[in-house]
């Protein structure tokens, strides 16, 4: 059900030096940076994201969801403006990422970042 977590961080390098440690025993390891710092065994799938200097407490946090495919991200979206959610980015392919990432973005009522992903091509 989780695809990916990211959690904002006030000091990266800090935050890098202990998850480098505690993940290891775990079979965990770096495998994206600069910037956001992607963790996993095989794809990243727990993220360091830096804060911005404004960020006051707590911190954002971010849940991404994987849909099975884009019908359901749509479904997703769907949901969450008829809940009343704030959209933060409408369904959409996110090539950035990779060629096939379709996702869409909203918060939750405690502020958090919300996300449905589908991986597959349409």
């Amino acid at each position: 059900m989780l695809d990916h977590f990211s959690v904002m961080v006030r000091d990266l390098l800090a935050s890098a030096a202990f998850y480098d440690a505690v993940l290891a025993p775990l079979g965990g390891r770096r495998i994206m940076e600069p910037g956001p710092i992607g963790y996993g065994v095989d794809s990243p799938d727990f993220w360091l994201v830096p804060a911005p200097p404004e960020a006051g407490a707590p911190l954002e946090a971010h849940i991404a969801f994987t849909a099975p495919d884009r019908a359901v991200v749509q479904a997703f979206h769907d949901a969450a403006v008829a809940a009343g959610a704030e959209v933060l980015h409408a369904p959409r392919v996110w090539p950035e990422y990779h060629p096939t990432y379709f996702g869409a973005f909203v918060r939750d009522p405690d502020g958090n970042n919300v996300e449905a992903v589908c991986h597959r091509p349409e």
